[in-house]
């Protein structure tokens, strides 16, 4: 078995650099713990707008609960909540279930919450990323925790609001059917995003999947997939808009 890397205390997150003119803070509501940069301390109101999202999510779930365990694509109805159909549309096209788009939806909604209030904000949920930035910004990429970040994702100014969001087989205690060290998606829709990142690394189980894994990408890039990073066994790939930059 594939030793499995989990850090509690977030190491990651130490090399997050605010600008000048923005502060970094942490919020943590029962399981969701967000680290947020923005131009100004918003703690408190993301911890309210992160309650109201998770009882969304509780509430649905406790009339639905095949919401939370499916692991295929749950239709819900016009009235359910719009994190819930946000969640459920961003899913479907990648054959998993709606759970495995709530980090990046959750994150998606935070930062829309406050875009307005501070242009430059990211919400960074478990590694799933949501920003809306003025600024040019790179994403680190860390499929080995051990050896820290070698390469990232430049992201123009141009691209945002954007969402980033990986997933591993080897990081961490998401569920994944694959083999990947990582596999990191970029898409507008932060649910899409997560979705992808599960099922591109569903399917990446070792060297001669990764050609697979690209088709699909270019399949999915109907629903709006950006971009694509993977790495398995050591070997990268990439498809779409990604700009691979060495990282410090």
């Amino acid at each position: 078995m594939k030793r499995i890397h989990s850090d509690p205390n977030r190491r990651y997150r130490d090399s997050v650099a605010p600008s000048g003119n923005e502060v970094r803070f942490q919020v943590a509501v029962e399981q969701t713990d967000l680290l947020v940069v923005a131009r100004e301390d918003l703690s408190r109101e993301v911890a309210g707008v992160v309650s109201g999202l998770r009882g969304s999510i509780k509430n649905h779930i406790l009339f639905h609960p095949e919401f939370a365990e499916s692991l295929v694509p749950v239709e819900v109805t016009d009235s359910a909540p719009e994190i819930i159909r946000a969640m459920a549309t961003g899913s479907a096209p990648c054959g998993v279930g709606p759970m495995a788009a709530v980090a990046g939806t959750v994150a998606e909604f935070v930062a829309r919450e406050f875009a307005t209030r501070s242009p430059d904000i990211i919400v960074e949920n478990g590694g799933d990323i949501f920003m809306h930035s003025t600024r040019e910004r790179v994403v680190a990429l860390l499929p080995d925790p051990e050896s820290g970040a070698s390469i990232g994702i430049r992201l123009t100014c141009d691209r945002f609001p954007l969402s980033v969001c990986s997933s591993s087989a080897t990081i961490g205690h998401s569920l994944s059917l694959g083999a990947g060290e990582l596999v990191t998606v970029a898409a507008k829709s932060g649910a899409l995003a997560d979705a992808a990142a599960t099922a591109l690394c569903n399917m990446l189980r070792n060297r001669s999947s990764i050609n697979m894994l690209l088709a699909e990408a270019e399949r999915l890039s109907a629903y709006g997939l950006e971009g694509v990073f993977a790495q398995v066994d050591g070997q990268v790939a990439a498809w779409g808009e990604v700009e691979l930059v060495a990282v410090e």
